[in-house]
């Protein structure tokens, strides 16, 4: 399927819901406030366009009005109106395998879509600071009595991780005394900590964050212990991508990112999206 929904879509916009009033969240701040950004010379520039996906909700989804949505749309609608460049900014939906092509052709200016900056891509685009990185997680039922830090109890508890993923190997390399059960999905993993079979599940916490806030928890459950953002498994964090010949527009996005963290405005964003707070 392709999708092209693009160029009214920030048409109209308005940031009412977004205030410079602080959020309670432990969202990261990703800026230093003494680093200075400048704000480059957009004067010249004709068109910024975006493309991502819809099938990664909620960074990237189709509401039920048709329109594109998600945390990364909103995002991008952000960084234009702090850049004062709305007029120009467009965003289209694109499957996965066609965003590369698209920015490399030319009929795009940057991709928002979670494109991990890999050292081989790094040769090709040039990418901004992170926006966001998904940290891993321990969750547990309510009522276990889980030590804090949960680091202290792992020799004597058992946690539920999904067989050969990542989340296996942070356990594994931040945990050596831990002992841990593989299984083959997130959904016998969370039965047999409802069972307590197991005293914790270790993940991704956006995904388990997302099951905490259901009805199908039924606030049984909740997280204990800190972040765990290992950038040597997880990688850098979200980021945009353009093209090395665009790298201006990467100071451009730095530029927005860092003073729409300041105003609040990636916390709003990120609460809005994500209501259990995964960090």
């Amino acid at each position: 399927m392709h999708f092209r929904i693009f160029a009214s879509l920030f048409a109209g916009f308005a940031l009412a819901m977004i205030s410079n009033a602080a959020f309670a969240s432990d969202f990261p701040h990703y800026w230093d406030g003494r680093e200075h950004v400048s704000k480059p010379d957009l004067s010249t520039v004709e068109r910024i366009r975006f493309v991502t996906t819809v099938d990664y909700p909620p960074f990237n989804f189709v509401d039920g009005t048709g329109r594109i949505s998600g945390f990364n749309v909103d995002l991008a609608r952000a960084i234009c109106n702090e850049l004062g460049v709305t007029a120009i900014c467009q965003i289209e939906a694109r499957p996965w395998d066609e965003l590369q092509p698209t920015l490399d052709s030319g009929e795009a200016e940057a991709i928002i879509a979670g494109l991990k900056p890999t050292a081989a891509l790094r040769g090709k685009y040039a990418f901004t600071a992170p926006y966001m990185r998904l940290p891993a997680r321990f969750m547990a039922l309510k009522q276990t009595a889980f030590p804090q830090p949960p680091e202290e109890a792992l020799a004597r508890k058992t946690v539920g991780v999904i067989a050969g993923s990542v989340h296996q190997a942070i356990f594994a390399d931040y945990f050596p005394n831990g002992h841990w059960i593989g299984y083959p999905s997130r959904d016998l993993m969370i039965k047999d900590l409802r069972a307590k079979k197991i005293d914790a599940v270790f993940g991704d916490g956006s995904d388990l964050s997302f099951w905490i806030g259901s009805p199908e928890a039924g606030n049984c459950c909740a997280f204990v212990g800190g972040p765990y953002v290992a950038p040597q498994f997880l990688g850098d964090g979200m980021s945009i991508a353009t093209t090395l010949e665009n790298s201006k527009l990467v100071d451009a996005f730095n530029f927005a990112l860092k003073s729409i963290e300041e105003k609040g405005i990636t916390s709003e964003l990120y609460l809005r999206y994500f209501p259990v707070d995964f960090y």
